[in-house]
């Protein structure tokens, strides 16, 4: 779950800290009253202090409160590892990617509940960003932003295109359309398994009869902004399975003010704003900005070698 490590982290940090206040102004009373005795006593510095095993644990996990205490910082406010664990975002991103997130690109955030306590910079249109699903805060999702705050978006679902009008919340038309170019399609060296059934064999091996079809790789270029996306131009996702804004027809959308409209690079193969709607901004976590490890690996497996020509991309 997304917010257990952090709560760990910071009940770990809150416990050693106070451990590590207790002892500092323990050693510093104890500095004094051995500077007293000695002047009084004339007892050695070297004879002051004893020792003994409860004195020492405590002690040790003091020591542990700076570490604690600067993971705490960096991870909740700064840069944050995540693991890419499916090919949603392919072929951006691939299953076995080690991203960086950048924590503060669209605000420091409180880490906990992700109100925001200082505005930074606003989420653009094609950032690749982590965010919390908008029906379960504890699960973190990775997508592209396609629609800001106010735009309307029609998904052509059979030639699989987008169409943006900008600002259409206030203005109600498409005086202002974003231009989408979309390249020929070529092969790419991706697949994607099509599980079939076999109506003649009740047994469990029908589950394992499959075909292997292999995705088309098109460049999607939105005003200018460049990215690759995979299609799989043979197959038809059902319309019914899309998400249906009130007062609008299917495959449409508006954006709500403080909302983003998020899409996957694998078109027909990610859960995305097309079938539970918007994400809000609160959610956004972080801006993805560096792959610092890539393993080679598929879904559910192990890790087979190391992508080194993947390691310091950067999107």
């Amino acid at each position: 779950m997304a917010n257990i490590f952090t709560i760990f982290l910071l009940i770990s940090t809150i416990v050693t800290g106070i451990i590590w206040i207790i002892y500092r102004v323990k050693n510093i009373q104890i500095y004094y009253l051995n500077q007293k005795r000695i002047k009084n006593d004339h007892i050695l510095p070297e004879k002051k202090l004893l020792s003994n095993n409860k004195t020492y644990f405590f002690q040790s996990l003091a020591s542990f409160f700076p570490i604690f205490l600067i993971i705490f910082i960096v991870r909740s406010f700064i840069y944050e590892p995540f693991q890419i664990p499916s090919g949603s975002m392919m072929p951006t991103l691939l299953i076995g990617d080690f991203i960086i997130v950048e924590k503060f690109s669209y605000g420091i955030k409180e880490p906990i509940t992700n109100k925001i306590l200082i505005n930074t910079y606003h989420p653009k249109r094609g950032d690749v960003a982590v965010f919390r699903h908008p029906d379960d805060h504890n699960t973190n999702y990775i997508k592209r932003i396609i629609g800001l705050p106010g735009d309307k978006i029609i998904y052509d679902s059979h030639k699989k295109h987008i169409h943006i009008c900008v600002n259409y919340i206030h203005t109600k038309n498409c005086a202002k359309k974003l231009i989408i170019h979309y390249s020929k399609p070529k092969l790419s060296n991706f697949f994607q398994k099509i599980y079939f059934s076999d109506v003649n064999n009740n047994s469990i091996e029908q589950k394992k009869i499959y075909d292997l079809i292999r995705f088309n790789i098109v460049e999607e270029n939105i005003n200018t902004l460049k990215h690759d996306i995979l299609l799989l131009n043979n197959i038809n996702n059902p319309t019914t399975d899309y998400f249906q804004q009130k007062n609008l027809p299917k495959l449409t959308w508006i954006v709500p003010e403080n909302k983003y409209f998020m899409m996957g690079d694998n078109r027909d193969n990610s859960l995305d704003s097309r079938y539970w709607g918007f994400v809000p901004e609160e959610n956004l976590v972080g801006k993805a900005i560096k792959i610092w490890m890539s393993f080679d690996k598929n879904e559910n497996e192990w890790p087979t070698g190391i992508r080194i020509n993947r390691i310091g991309n950067i999107y």
